[in-house]
C-alpha cells in the first residue's frame, strides 16, 4: 500500500505511528503499488486479482475491494464464508470486485493447475501461518496461484519466549483477547525459518517488518523489533520454474491449509 497507507515502511525510530487493524492486515503494499501504479484517485489497487487465504468473515477482503482490488476471499469454513457473503452484499459496490469461496488453499491451487497457474497478482495470508500443519504445502501452493513477479504478503507471531508469553499467556489467558486455545506456540515461525522456506518454494524475500499490539487502545504501531509479530513481503521469481510436486506430496488427515483470522 501506499507508505502502507498510512506510514512509512523504514521506521525512523524504535517505535512508528499507530495503525489501524485494517492497515495491518495490508503489509507492505509499497512495493506492489510501485509495480502496478494505478490510476484511478481512491482506488490504488484497480487492476490488480488478490487472493485473501483464510478470510474468516471477510474483514481483510473487503477494505481491499474497495481500494479497488478484485478479490476472491477463500476459507474452509463454509460459515466463515456464509458470513462474508452476507455481509458484503449491503455494499452494492463490492458485487463486482470481491467473492468468496469455501475452499482451502490447496484445493484452490490443485483449481488453478487445471485453468493455468499463476492467476493472482498478490496473496495475503493475516494470521494463518501460525495455524497450519504443513507450512511446505502453504509455500508450494502459493507459488501456485501467484503470476511470476507476484507478491505473498503475510503476517504472523515470532517463536519466542517473549511471544508465547504475550500471545498466549496474557492476550489468550489473562486478558482473553482471543480465545484459550486459540494458539499452538509450536507453530509459530521465525522469520529466519519463514524466509529459508519461501526461498526454497520460488520467493525472494523483500523486507520483514515488526508489529507491536497496545491491548488498551486496540490499535498496532510498527517497531523495529520482531520479536512478537511482524509482517513479510515476498516475491515469486519471474523465471521460476517451479517443481510439479504433486506426486511428492500425499494428503495427510492434518494438512489445514486456510486457516481463519484470529
Amino acid at each position: 500500500m501506499k507508505n502502507f497507507l498510512v506510514h512509512d515502511p523504514s521506521p525512523a525510530e524504535d517505535s512508528e505511528p499507530e495503525m489501524t487493524e485494517e492497515e495491518k492486515k495490508i503489509p507492505s503494499w509499497d512495493n506492489l503499488l510501485n509495480v502496478h501504479r494505478a490510476r484511478h484517485p481512491g482506488k490504488p489497487l484497480a487492476g490488480l486479482r488478490i487472493l485473501d487465504v483464510g478470510c474468516g468473515g471477510g474483514l481483510l477482503t473487503e477494505p481491499l475491494g474497495r481500494l479497488g482490488a478484485n478479490v476472491l476471499g477463500i476459507d474452509p469454513v463454509e460459515d466463515s464464508i456464509y458470513t462474508a457473503q452476507l455481509h458484503a452484499s449491503y455494499d452494492p459496490d463490492l458485487s463486482d470486485r470481491v467473492s468468496y469461496q469455501a475452499c482451502t488453499l490447496e484445493e484452490l491451487s490443485s483449481e488453478e493447475e487445471v485453468q493455468g497457474a499463476g492467476q493472482f497478482d498478490a496473496v495475503v495470508a493475516s494470521e494463518v501461518v501460525e495455524h497450519l500443519a504443513d507450512l511446505e504445502t502453504f509455500a508450494f501452493c502459493c507459488n501456485q496461484v501467484l503470476k511470476p513477479g507476484g507478491s505473498l504478503f503475510i503476517t504472523t507471531i515470532n517463536k519466542t519466549n517473549l511471544s508465547y508469553a504475550l500471545g498466549i499467556v496474557v492476550a489468550e489467558q489473562l486478558l482473553r483477547i482471543v480465545p484459550s486455545g486459540t494458539h499452538d506456540w509450536e507453530k509459530f515461525i521465525s522469520p529466519v525459518e519463514l524466509e529459508r522456506l519461501l526461498e526454497s518454494n520460488g520467493f525472494s524475500v523483500q523486507s520483514v517488518q515488526g508489529m507491536l499490539y497496545n491491548p488498551v487502545s486496540g490499535a498496532w504501531s510498527w517497531t523495529n523489533s520482531t520479536a512478537i509479530n511482524y509482517a513479510l513481503h515476498a516475491v515469486k521469481h519471474r523465471d521460476d520454474p517451479q517443481p510439479d510436486r504433486a506426486e511428492e506430496r500425499s494428503p495427510r488427515p492434518e494438512d489445514h491449509t486456510a486457516a481463519t483470522h484470529s
